[in-house]
This record gives structure tokens, C-alpha cells and sequence, in this order.
């Protein structure tokens, strides 16, 4: 796109924000309500999947390891693939062929697994496009495998009636090729708008939001226009941001987009969402996201956990350490149950395979849902969102911690006539009590006073006995044994 165009691209968006419903102010942002249609997905499924799944060493942060002298990655590369000057991060966009992409398998599994929304990463920090871009011609349309990722995922995935979003980590790409200039490679100067390795700035002090040098205007131009276009091209109904938006000098920016978004989402007729972390933008104006974390307690208003299937890294690489399902089914109950939704990532092979420990994981969470998720999709917070002994530690980067849950430890949903107990371990003897449920004397303060009529177990055949006292309603399910967590429908006059 030449400057004539993006002045042009320019002008339209400034357009589209005057005759629009929001603004680029906070003021008018904060007139954003979170849709519906997200708050009853409660499940969603991220992508990282692009060049840094060729090297599959590290994490998908090889790119900026790669250039630095001393890392793990660094030795890595000179060993595997030679010096960086010979052979730099570009080289791997010919290897980067997704020879086994198949779109619709790939929706069929995220289908069968439960998922209602698809997050692909259409550009990390290493600045490769995996969608059709104008704006550059590092694309994986137009090199690597040749294919619009984000164009052929969007009919799969809407084919099977999940919506179709898309994350932009472009903006850490300021910096994060930064370190090549620090010794011979192939990241040389001059650099400039359209190469793909610019700007490659120094990386500065993530702790300082004021830090320089700041993003240009031009980079932050440039990083406005690619994100309002994959709007313009593929209506993703949820734009996903990475953590560095929250710089200083990216806030008009980041203000624009959101008021140009918006607008644009109302012209085309859906309710967008954006997800941030950090506290990018001002509070009520987008979604919040705990990155691989959650909240202690139930929160008044809807967020969101990314976390991913391995612990280690979100890209595929050799030696990923995978995470129980049942740790992971668990994680999603408690998320809901303080008014979360989960985005749960894979990282897919090079060539477009998903790995067996990935698509185990998908079909196990897909299976509990198939008979649970009456208590997981379209519900809300209940007065009580949880009762037990295990606390759950606030915070991002968290889900390493694991959790020893008890057959004590419940989490509540509600929706219409029913509330749904869902007990994190169901004991061996089927029987379980919920406090919360008790029956109390309207003279005291009670959680609870409604009149229960029936009390039943989701995707079981088994009659549940049940009775209610001061103490808890008491419930027992024979003849049931599994190691995932078990939902109670309790539903009431």
C-alpha cells in the first residue's frame, strides 16, 4: 500500500469514527457493554501458529532469543542452523510450508471439543501477517505457504457455528528484533516502513510505560491500519491484544481502534468484543484478560482467562509439557463460576498437524461438556460462586500452581429455573453436600431460601437421592466413578 493509499485508509477510519455511535475518547469507549453472545461462549480456543513453529525450540518467542547472545536459543540456532548472519529468522519463512493444513479438520476438532469462539494469532511480535495484508507483503498469503490462514479458518470455523476472532501481538514487534543490531547478523540497517524486520528498536524497560525511545507515530500508524484492517477483511467478532499496548504512546492509538472497531462492528451488524490485559484501557471501555491466571473471587463483570494446553510455551515445540484435562475442566468451572470465560490454546505443527497430546486434551474437555455443559454455556454467577478449602491463587501466571481439590470444594452457575452445583471431585461413595444450598430460617441471613422441587445429575442416567437440612442439601449419586468434576441441576419452584 503506498502513502497515497494509507492516507486514503486513514481519512476513512477518521470517517468512520465521526459519523459513529463511539468516539476515541474513554468517555465514549466506556458506553461499551460486553455482548451477550460472549458471555454465554464461556469457551473459546487461541492459536499460536506461524514461522516460529518451524525452529519448535524454546517457545514462540525464538525470534527475539535467537538474536540474543548467551541464550539458550541463540546456541541453538548457530548449532542447528548457522550463524545469524548466513541465516537469520527470514530464512525459516520458505521452510514454513503447512503442507497438512486443513481448516475444517481443524474447526471439526475445536467444534467437538465444545469450543463457541476461534482466536488465531493473525500476527505475533515476529511481524509475519497469517492472513492477506495490503500493507505488506510479509504474508502468509503471499510467502511461506501461501494461504489466507486467517480467510480459510474464518469459513471452517463459521461453517460450523463459532465465531471467528483474531489476535494482534504486532505492536512488541517495536522491539523485538532489536537485539540482531547487537552484533553481525542479518538484521542490518537502513530499515524501513514495509521491511520485514522494522523497526527492530532497542527493547526497552517493559516497567517503564513512558520508556524510550517510544514507538514513532510512524510504527504506531502503521500497527493502527493492520489491525483495523483484518476488521475490514474478516469481521472477527473478538480482537484479542498482547500485553505491551498498554505503552504510553500507544494510548490514542489504541483508542482509535477500539472507537473505529466498534463503529464498523455496528455498521456490519455484530456485537464486537475486545479482550487487554494490564489495564491497557480504561476500566469498562473493553474485556479483561488474566493472562495464564484467574481471579481469586467472582467479579461483578465479565473477563477472561487465556491460558494454554501446554505449560511451557504456546507455540508447538519438541518436549512440550502438557497439562491434565481434568486440571484443565476444573480451571474452566471455577472461571465461570466468577464470570469468566476461558480461551484455551494449541500450538499446531509447522506443517498444520495438531499434536495427539493437543487433540486428546480437546476431545476430553469436549466429552466432560457434552454431558455438563448445560452448567458452563449461557449461565451466570450465582449468589455464591464457590464453597471449599482449596484457594485459588489471584494472578497471572499462575496455572502452573497446582490445585488439590476436594470432594468439599463446589463452584455454582445459574440459569432460569436451576442452579448448577458443580463438585470438583465426586467421592467414591457419590455423596456430596452443599452448604450453600442449606436450608435456613428466614429470620437469620440466609444465601438461599428458594424451595427446591428436584435435584438431578447432567449427563447421568442415575437417580440422585438428596435431601436438605439447616446444614447443606445433601445429595448422593451411586454408581458413578470418574475423576472429572460432576454438575448438579437443582431446580427450584
Amino acid at each position: 500500500m503506498n502513502t497515497a493509499d494509507r492516507n486514503a485508509y486513514l481519512k476513512k477510519i477518521e470517517d468512520t469514527i465521526a459519523r459513529g455511535s463511539f468516539k476515541d475518547s474513554w468517555d465514549s469507549l466506556s458506553q461499551y457493554e460486553t455482548p451477550a453472545w460472549y458471555r454465554d461462549a464461556k469457551f473459546g480456543i487461541f492459536l499460536h501458529w506461524g514461522i516460529y513453529s518451524v525452529p519448535a525450540f524454546g517457545s514462540e518467542w525464538y525470534s527475539r532469543g535467537m538474536y540474543i547472545e548467551g541464550t539458550r536459543e541463540f546456541e541453538h540456532h548457530v548449532k542447528t542452523y548457522g550463524p545469524q548472519k548466513e541465516f537469520g529468522y527470514k530464512d525459516f519463512i520458505p521452510m514454513f510450508k503447512a503442507e497438512k493444513f486443513d481448516p475444517d479438520a481443524w474447526a471439526e476438532l475445536f467444534s467437538r471439543a465444545g469450543a463457541k469462539y476461534v482466536v488465531p494469532v493473525a500476527e505475533h511480535h515476529d511481524g509475519f501477517q497469517m492472513y492477506k495484508s495490503d500493507l505488506s507483503e510479509w504474508c502468509a498469503a503471499e510467502k511461506g505457504p501461501c494461504r489466507d490462514v486467517l480467510g480459510e479458518l474464518k469459513a471452517a470455523v463459521e461453517a460450523r457455528g463459532m465465531n471467528i476472532c483474531a489476535s494482534s501481538h504486532r505492536i512488541e514487534h517495536w522491539f523485538f528484533m532489536g537485539h540482531g543490531k547487537d552484533f553481525d547478523s542479518d538484521i542490518k540497517e537502513p530499515l524501513k516502513l514495509g521491511d520485514f524486520y522494522w523497526p527492530a528498536m532497542p527493547e526497552p524497560n517493559h516497567q517503564d510505560l513512558f520508556s524510550t525511545p517510544a514507538p514513532s507515530d510512524e510504527f504506531l500508524t502503521d500497527w493502527l491500519l493492520r489491525c483495523c484492517e483484518i476488521v475490514d477483511r474478516y469481521a472477527p467478532r473478538l480482537i484479542y491484544f498482547d500485553w505491551w499496548i498498554q505503552h504510553s504512546a500507544a494510548k490514542p492509538y489504541l483508542r482509535k481502534f477500539a472507537a473505529y472497531y466498534y463503529n464498523r462492528a455496528e455498521e456490519m451488524g455484530y456485537e464486537p468484543v475486545i479482550c487487554y490485559k494490564h489495564d491497557a484501557f480504561a476500566f469498562g471501555c473493553a474485556t479483561v484478560d488474566v493472562e495464564r491466571g484467574q481471579f481469586a473471587d467472582c467479579k461483578p463483570y465479565p473477563w477472561q482467562t487465556d491460558t494454554a494446553c501446554a505449560f511451557n510455551s504456546w507455540c508447538y515445540t519438541e518436549g512440550n509439557r502438557y497439562k491434565d484435562p481434568v486440571d484443565i475442566v476444573r480451571d474452566m468451572v471455577d472461571i465461570v463460576s466468577k464470570n469468566g470465560c476461558l480461551l484455551l490454546n494449541v500450538g499446531p505443527r509447522a506443517d498444520g498437524t495438531i499434536t495427539d497430546e493437543d487433540t486428546n486434551i480437546l476431545l476430553r474437555i469436549g466429552d466432560w461438556l457434552g454431558k455438563n455443559g448445560e452448567a458452563i454455556y449461557g449461565t451466570r454467577p450465582w449468589r455464591v460462586s464457590a464453597e471449599g478449602p482449596t484457594a485459588v491463587t489471584e494472578g497471572q501466571f499462575t496455572d502452573g500452581k497446582h490445585k488439590d481439590y476436594t470432594s468439599k470444594d463446589v463452584r455454582y452457575t445459574c440459569r432460569g429455573d436451576s442452579i448448577y452445583a458443580t463438585v470438583m471431585v465426586l467421592p467414591e461413595s457419590g455423596e456430596v453436600d452443599f452448604p450453600a444450598l442449606g436450608e435456613r430460617d428466614a429470620s437469620s441471613k440466609p444465601n438461599f431460601h428458594g424451595i427446591i422441587k428436584r435435584v438431578s445429575a447432567l449427563g447421568s442416567d442415575s437417580d440422585v437421592e438428596w435431601s436438605r437440612d439447616e446444614d447443606a442439601l445433601h445429595v448422593k449419586l451411586p454408581g458413578v466413578v470418574t475423576d472429572m468434576p460432576v454438575s448438579f441441576r437443582v431446580e427450584v419452584l
